[in-house]
């Protein structure tokens, strides 16, 4: 059955929502709901009714079920991380090296490298890079506003380049929902990754501007201020207040072991199933067999090491494991209605009349500078990449396959102009992080990284705008 104009009213009016209620939660869960209503002739009753069973039927899919549960896996890693106080014992790690750095610029560069280690999770690198840098950085008259930069560069646009973390799985999810095959997923997620300018522009140029004076605009005049007044802050800022972490259990000792090893556990893990299931290439095997054996292995690793050094019992170790699950509930349940939305907008053949549509109105080598540009205005308003990644993913990934255009692309822009957002916005949970944990004032964060981003995103649109022709 042909949906005509009906069959884009859904992601639509998702979208329009996201924007006005900033809150992507409820504009999701209404977009499945008009979905539902169209696709069952206008039925109240019967809608509502397809919307629950829509949710419930994701879980048909073992592609789905695996990536959502590798999401509460994950968050019950890094919780397993914190808590064993392997968090702790890196951070003393990397506070002993302290003494050999006695300049602005290496104390920069070590914010870089230590938001480049941290690449677990956004908020998690926020927390944790700040927070360890913080002293080093004050103690070298780095302005905040600058500490705030290297920070949140480092943290989410770096955790999309080297997503072997709970991103992979969300990330595959995104392509999965926007109609990428799941035994292809994997290789188009790797495939995008050069091809994601805005973040790899963000995190090179936070290197450079470490190392070399290239500041300019606000920044620059912070840079100036701190360097003759001795003033990390604006004076007419007030500092924000410091950003709380999981503490670690009674007993446990620093260790950096309990951070490293569950880590290195994942990352093999992964490479050796890719491997494995791939026949000898990584980038033909089953990443979503990858995916869930690391998730699994690193777990169970950490949960032995915890139970070796005697800082749980047996139950207090479910209960910790479970506590740690119920971090990723938001994101769960995000990345669910993204799903669900996409499953529906396949059955009201959303792509199909796009396309057919944007063939007549602009050529689709444009398409992904489109995707890049809608991608930033909604991950901007919102705050939120992942939400926004949810939404675009059920659109810009059905037109590129539709039309031909390079998926990988298509994806790179989708993934990019998604990060812009949580990098940019004011109500993005890494931008206040990375304040927090700083003491950088949200506003003159905003204000002085804002030429930044901009100029990022300039170059990335021209990058877009080239490539489409010629890919």
């Amino acid at each position: 059955m042909q949906y005509g104009f009906w069959s884009i009213v859904p992601p639509l009016v998702t979208i329009v929502l996201a924007l006005v209620l900033k809150n992507v939660f409820i504009s999701l869960l209404i977009g499945i709901f008009l979905a539902c209503l169209i696709l069952c002739g206008f039925n109240p009753i019967v809608g509502l009714n397809d919307t629950f069973y829509g949710l419930v039927n994701t879980f048909a899919s073992s592609g789905n079920t695996i990536v959502l549960l590798s999401m509460l896996l994950i968050g019950a890693l890094i919780h397993m991380i914190e808590r064993s106080g392997g968090i702790e014992g890196f951070v003393d790690i990397m506070v002993k090296k302290k003494g050999i750095i006695r300049s602005k610029r290496a104390a920069g560069l070590f914010t870089w490298l230590l938001g480049i280690v941290v690449f677990t999770s956004g908020s998690l690198s926020c927390m944790v890079t700040g927070s360890v840098s913080r002293p080093l950085n004050d103690s070298l008259k780095l302005p905040h506003e600058k500490a705030a930069f290297l920070v949140h560069t480092t943290s989410t646009p770096w955790c999309v380049l080297f997503p072997l973390s709970g991103w992979l799985a969300s990330m595959i999810g995104y392509l999965t929902s926007g109609g990428v095959a799941e035994e292809d997923a994997i290789t188009v997620l790797i495939q995008s990754i050069p091809l994601n300018f805005y973040c790899i522009i963000a995190v090179v140029f936070a290197l450079l501007v470490a190392l070399f004076p290239l500041d300019f605009g606000p920044m620059r005049k912070a840079e100036q201020r701190a360097a003759t007044t001795g003033e990390l802050d604006d004076p007419a800022s007030v500092d924000s207040e410091a950003a709380e972490t999981n503490a670690p259990v009674s007993g446990a000792k620093p260790r950096a072991k309990n951070m490293l090893i569950p880590m290195l556990v994942m990352i093999v893990t992964i490479l050796v199933s890719l491997c494995v299931s791939g026949g000898g290439n990584p980038t033909q095997g089953d990443g979503m067999q990858a995916l869930l054996w690391g998730c699994m292995i690193s777990l169970l690793v950490i949960s032995v090491m915890c139970m070796i050094e005697r800082l749980f019992t047996l139950d207090q170790l479910i209960n910790e494991i479970i506590r740690g699950m119920s971090t990723m509930l938001p994101i769960f349940f995000v990345l669910l209605f993204g799903l669900t939305m996409g499953t529906l907008v396949k059955s009201l053949d959303t792509g199909n009349y796009l396309s057919s549509i944007f063939m007549q109105l602009l050529t689709p080598a444009l398409l992904p500078l489109l995707t890049f540009i809608i991608s930033m205005l909604l991950s901007f308003a919102t705050g939120t990449s992942r939400g926004t990644m949810a939404i675009m993913g059920t659109i810009a990934i059905p037109m590129a396959i539709n039309m031909g255009v390079n998926v990988p692309l298509v994806a790179g822009a989708m993934f990019g102009g998604s990060i812009f957002g949580d990098h940019a916005s004011p109500i993005s949970d890494t931008t206040i992080m990375s304040c927090a944990t700083t003491g950088c004032n949200i506003i003159d964060h905003v204000k002085t990284q804002m030429p930044y981003v901009c100029c990022f995103a300039g170059i990335s649109m021209v990058l877009y705008v080239i490539l489409g022709f010629f890919m």
